[in-house]
């Protein structure tokens, strides 16, 4: 299958799940995982990162205790695609701080990334408490439930973090993309066009949006909110690419039905 866009719309495990019919588990992060774990989510460019990485990678080797140290130091593990790195630094980092929630929550985001699922609900339960939640760690929480194709469960988490943070715009987000999973679209694109409609929304809430809207086989529309934040060559290659996708679904499903091998009801 042809590569996609190098700014394709941003989940695009999220059209293979709906294009193949499974749940997204093994490519991307569909919701995303992010949630603010981390203590500074400021953008910064590749290179900015791997300074980031050589500055909080030398405090951290003087003092592997340093819970900050140790967050900062993986974080941009993280961003420079050392995610295996990233998960071990933080798993020597909790067992110093056992008490940390920041830490535990942070480690808990990085097993997720590596595809440890079980093993990061089990962590990010720890990061808070019942009569102490946190909208941030629920939400992690749900995206990592909706990677485990648990769809309905995950959709409970985003409503309590909503609970606590209404309409904050990246739960809505991770809620409108946990409802595109589930099939229900036209959910998913209400629940999009609140995150996207929020002042604080991210350019990708809108990609995601203009995903959800395309895969309706709403095009022009789905280009036309793309441009907010692409150029209009990206924002037409994107979306060129969710018709091919769409098409090749389509071709799957008439050779299916055609093949000697597909399932019959009668004798």
């Amino acid at each position: 299958m042809q590569r996609p866009p190098a700014r394709l719309l941003v989940s695009v495990a999220v059209l293979a799940a709906l294009v193949t019919g499974g749940c997204s588990t093994t490519v991307g992060s569909p919701p995303e995982t992010t949630g603010s774990i981390a203590t500074d989510t400021a953008p910064r460019s590749p290179v900015q990162w791997r300074q980031e990485m050589d500055s909080w990678g030398e405090r951290y080797r003087a003092n592997p205790t340093d819970p900050d140290a140790a967050v900062r130091y993986a974080q941009a593990l993280r961003a420079v695609g050392q995610r295996a790195q990233a998960a071990a630094v933080l798993e020597q980092s909790a067992i110093h701080n056992k008490e940390n929630r920041v830490v535990i929550g942070a480690y808990g985001r990085a097993l997720a990334d590596n595809g440890n699922y079980q093993q990061a609900l089990d962590v990010l339960n720890r990061a808070h408490t019942q009569d102490q939640p946190d909208w941030r760690i629920l939400s992690v929480q749900g995206a990592v439930l909706d990677q485990m194709g648990r769809h309905a469960d995950a959709q409970r988490y985003y409503a309590s973090a909503l609970r606590l943070m209404p309409e904050e715009p990246s739960v809505l987000s991770n809620l409108g993309l946990s409802y595109a999973l589930s099939k229900n679209l036209k959910e998913a694109e209400a629940t999009l066009r609140r995150a996207a409609a929020h002042p604080g929304a991210e350019p990708k809430v809108r990609q995601n949006l203009a995903l959800v809207v395309g895969l309706q086989g709403r095009f022009q529309e789905a280009e036309t909110i793309a441009k907010g934040d692409l150029s209009p060559a990206e924002a037409a290659t994107n979306v060129a690419y969710l018709r091919q996708m769409l098409a090749q679904q389509n071709d799957w499903k008439k050779n299916k039905r055609s093949s000697p091998l597909a399932p019959t009801t009668g004798s």
